[in-house]
């Protein structure tokens, strides 16, 4: 696995050399020892599973309040996805500020989002799915969300938006005395 550093403090895409041979691929897909300089001490209690169906449709931009706020580590199975972190983090150097890889199948990358970051993707294949690795459980009471659409990230999706869940078109915007999130 090697460590690749984004434009945000704390994000980080790891990739993965798959081994290739006649019967097809295998890869580690986590390891606790070659992510420890990234975990730091954090141990997985959560593992989730996503599959979405519309190429187009967007999932986020979720995070969870302290004391329940998580890092995620997600993987894309299936498909190809466009996979963003936003820095929520108050006094962050790189604060309201994105990032975004193309995560699929075939590249076996891994995103790492840090607490205090939302996460959102877009379908680029229809079917695709993702895991999720998360350091901390579901909280429903520390849930928060921030709309895809802000002005104020200004994400330019590749595609134009086609399904967006309810719940996750009616987060909200950010205020312009929105300060941040204080882990």
């Amino acid at each position: 696995m090697k460590i690749v550093s984004t434009p945000i403090q704390g994000v980080y895409l790891v990739e993965t050399t798959p081994f290739q041979d006649e019967r097809g691929t295998f890869y580690r897909a986590f390891c606790d020892r070659e992510l420890d300089s990234l975990l730091q001490g954090a141990t997985i209690h959560q593992v989730n599973l996503s599959r979405t169906e519309a190429v187009g449709a967007i999932r986020g931009m979720h995070f969870q309040y302290p004391p329940h706020a998580e890092m995620k580590l997600l993987r894309c199975l299936k498909g190809r996805v466009w996979d963003v972190a936003v820095d929520l983090r108050q006094g962050s150097a790189t604060f309201l500020q994105w990032c975004q890889a193309e995560l699929s199948a075939d590249n076996a990358q891994m995103m790492v989002i840090p607490q205090g970051c939302a996460h959102g993707f877009q379908v680029l294949e229809a079917g695709s799915e993702l895991l999720y690795l998360h350091t901390e459980y579901y909280q429903p009471k520390s849930e928060g969300g921030i709309r895809y659409s802000d002005p104020k990230i200004n994400i330019p999706w590749p595609l134009k938006a086609t399904d967006v869940s309810p719940r996750d078109a009616s987060h909200p915007l950010l205020s312009e005395d929105f300060r941040g999130i204080v882990i």
